[in-house]
């Protein structure tokens, strides 16, 4: 069944789909996404393949899903299909959200990743640095453990 409607939920579920390697164990199921979706401290952004805002969850090439606190905001999940990565998408994603997060009044934006994620070049380049880790953090499934490094960006 092709979606021919925009719903948020099924546009984030679509993509995260395709984008989050099980490997790693960081795709949210659908019962957290809604849940976060819930709280009115939770901002989305939403892109088609052109840069607009699609009109379709199908549409949907990638999202950003972030949680606010007094002052700053934590990146929750970022993705772009796969296919349609390195094409500035993300980038456009990420600028939207340092604009949306500046509109609520925040003055910094962070973000928490396992310490081999392969994004760390792309939040990097976005302007993050890391300001710590917390070590063993997240647990594989074959039993080993990855420290994770928290980043930052001043708005």
């Amino acid at each position: 069944m092709t979606e021919t409607t925009l719903d948020p939920l099924a546009a984030i579920m679509l993509v995260m789909e395709e984008s989050f390697d099980p490997k790693w164990g960081e795709a949210w199921n659908r019962r957290q996404v809604a849940a976060s979706l819930d709280m009115p401290s939770t901002a989305i952004a939403l892109i088609a393949a052109d840069g607009s805002p699609p009109e379709t969850s199908a549409d949907t090439a990638g999202f950003a899903m972030t949680r606010a606190a007094p002052g700053e905001e934590e990146l929750l999940l970022i993705a772009v299909r796969p296919n349609l990565r390195k094409t500035g998408l993300g980038a456009r994603l990420m600028d939207a959200l340092f604009e949306s997060a500046k509109e609520r009044g925040s003055e910094r934006i962070l973000l928490e990743m396992r310490e081999n994620n392969p994004a760390a070049s792309f939040y990097r380049s976005a302007g993050f640095e890391p300001i710590g880790s917390r070590k063993a953090y997240y647990k594989l499934s074959d039993g080993s453990r990855l420290d994770a490094i928290t980043f930052a960006k001043a708005l």
